[in-house]
């Protein structure tokens, strides 16, 4: 046998070692500060739209017929 089994205590192990207090990509204060991120960025984008759509009715209405 490999020795890398699970009755092997020499085997590594997920989540141990002198990387264990590192806080990734995965952990759930990252995922809430993306979906934050993204929620202001689709609320700030869907205001610039409408914003603009104001700005084309404001100008369609005032325009020279």
């Amino acid at each position: 046998m490999s020795g890398t089994g699970p009755g092997n205590p020499d085997a590594p192990r997920p989540g141990s070692g002198s990387g264990s207090d590192y806080v990734g990509g995965g952990s759930e204060a990252w995922k809430e500060r993306g979906v934050a991120l993204r929620v202001f960025i689709y609320i700030f984008a869907t205001h610039l739209f409408a914003g603009f759509v104001w700005i084309l009715f404001h100008v369609g209405e005032h325009a020279k017929k």
